[in-house]
């Protein structure tokens, strides 16, 4: 059966309010920055929470420090052989081959890069998780172009292998799973802020200690009972959801973006507050970055600057990565007080219209 394409007029979803909050304070291994950023979400008192870990970050002098500790973008093929034993054989087949698949590779783009390879068998199955670098670009159509190269090249020269799929599920692409918390996909993230006791007690209305054991008991242990995947924290997926909106992301990634954990700690009173994204999947170029508002909006986060490639997205992962920290921060912090929560979400939600509660 041959499908063809409908004929289709092309039209802008509109409607998802957006306002800059901040500006934050972010220094690092990345940028030091001190910016507003954009986020698109209907739920209001998201500005205002984030707000609240902006102004922090302001009072801090080091503000909120990034740290990017990885980066690649994975796509995963899978090759079918008669048995294990021939499967085993073609992934000894296809390590030897690294050298020739980065040739392979950097003939499919001018800015993807072959990083490595992981391989995982099971009955006559033989996945093939590739990892790329690639620049700016968040890098799925990168990665699933040269995937389908490196594919079409290991069938050519692999003996007793045969086409399973261009995309395997080991990537793994818009699913929270245990591979991408530990390997990582996108860019690895860790945002993390020291806040002196004054400040957390006249800012944030609460102590160090009671932070620290409302992460121990709701993000850990509890995430734990409700059998979470490589993640604990109280609501990644908030921040991340509006950042990507307003950036021009494929907003299917916070599946996987929204993995992470918050790590928090008493220091004498002082409160050490980090969140750590192994899976920030986002770039300054391509596929949803030619809107008006996108370039905008990048353009005001200096993330459209004349950089060597993918610096302008590392400095976005980091800005996203310190959006997530003033959001998770807030929260937790109104958690710890009875009643600050549900007070806000009903004052600010009724005042803009929208009387119920998240």
């Amino acid at each position: 059966m041959t499908i063809t394409a409908e004929p289709s007029t092309e039209v802008t979803a509109a409607g998802v309010p957006l306002r800059w909050v901040g500006p934050l304070r972010v220094t690092g291994n990345v940028t030091t920055a001190e910016t507003e950023v954009p986020l698109a979400t209907y739920e209001s008192p998201l500005w205002p929470s984030v707000g609240r870990g902006a102004k922090i970050s302001r009072l801090v002098d080091e503000g909120i420090r990034t740290t990017l500790v990885d980066e690649r973008m994975t796509r995963s093929v899978l090759v079918e052989a008669d048995d294990a034993a021939g499967a085993h054989a073609a992934s000894l087949a296809v390590e030897e081959q690294l050298p020739r698949l980065r040739e392979v590779t950097a003939r499919s783009s001018r800015f993807a890069r072959l990083l490595g390879i992981r391989q995982e068998i099971t009955g006559p199955l033989l996945f093939i998780r590739f990892e790329f670098a690639t620049g700016d670009a968040s890098g799925h159509n990168m990665a699933t172009l040269a995937s389908d190269a490196l594919l079409a090249h290991l069938l050519a020269t692999v003996d007793g292998i045969r086409y399973g799929s261009i995309s395997a599920n080991y990537c793994t692409d818009k699913k929270a799973t245990a591979i991408n918390g530990i390997l990582g996909r996108g860019k690895n993230v860790v945002a993390e802020i020291l806040i002196p006791r004054d400040i957390v007690a006249e800012r944030l209305r609460t102590t160090a200690a009671r932070v620290t054991a409302l992460n121990t008991n709701k993000n850990l242990v509890g995430t734990l009972l409700a059998g979470g995947i490589r993640s604990a924290n109280a609501h990644y997926a908030n921040m991340l959801l509006a950042f990507y909106l307003a950036t021009g992301q494929d907003a299917a990634n916070i599946v996987e973006g929204s993995q992470g954990v918050t790590y928090v700690q008493d220091r004498d009173g002082d409160l050490y507050f980090s969140c750590t994204l192994p899976n920030l999947i986002l770039g300054t170029v391509g596929n949803g970055k030619g809107l008006g508002f996108v370039e905008d909006n990048l353009t005001r986060l200096g993330c459209r600057e004349d950089r060597p490639a993918g610096e302008n997205a590392r400095r976005l992962a980091a800005l996203a990565a310190a959006t997530v920290l003033c959001g998770e921060l807030s929260l937790l912090a109104a958690q710890t007080n009875p009643g600050e929560l549900m007070k806000a979400h009903t004052r600010l939600e009724r005042a803009t219209g929208d009387s119920h509660v998240h």
